[in-house]
């Protein structure tokens, strides 16, 4: 979906009116956001493509992150897709059960003494966004109907790095 029409559907809850005095800008301008930019002049450059230009020239996931957290949510970033024609799906299922096996374990042991403390939960955050990560690649193989490459995607407990460019 392009980011104007992110605008228009956004723009169908509320009011275009309401949105462009609280944001001291011009009624017209926020009906240009939700147009598609063109060379003869309609639509307007805007804050969501403003935004991810921001992130594109800083290359810094804490403004989604950010974003994420505020709306009450958290940020995982998408493997990049390797599939190829060929994969064997049975192993990549083992390893999302076994890996989600390793995770209720993980939780378990750490609720051991009915707390959880800060250091265990960010194990357990880091745990589950590895395995959610890992799991989304699977699923991304499964739509373009080609696995043999998820074998070149790590395992979870090898992990991508949270912040690693996919």
């Amino acid at each position: 979906m392009e980011s104007h029409e992110v605008l228009r559907k956004a723009f169908a809850k509320t009011s275009p009116k309401a949105v462009a005095a609280d944001l001291g800008v011009s009624l017209s301008l926020v009906y240009k956001w939700a147009e598609k930019q063109s060379e003869d002049g309609s639509g307007s450059r805007n804050p969501l493509d403003r935004l991810m230009k921001i992130i594109e020239l800083s290359e810094d996931p804490s403004i989604v992150e950010w974003l994420c957290h505020r709306c009450g949510g958290y940020f995982v970033r998408n493997p990049e897709s390797f599939c190829e024609k060929g994969y064997e799906v049975l192993p990549a299922t083992n390893e999302i059960v076994g890996q989600f096996s390793g995770l209720l374990q993980h939780i378990s042991q750490a609720a051991i003494d009915h707390s959880i403390s800060g250091e265990e939960a960010a194990e357990i955050r880091e745990c589950w966004n590895k395995l959610k990560s890992y799991t989304e690649g699977f699923v991304r193989c499964c739509e373009e109907g080609d696995f043999e490459q998820m074998l070149e995607i790590p395992k979870p407990s090898e992990g991508p790095e949270r912040y690693e460019k996919a």
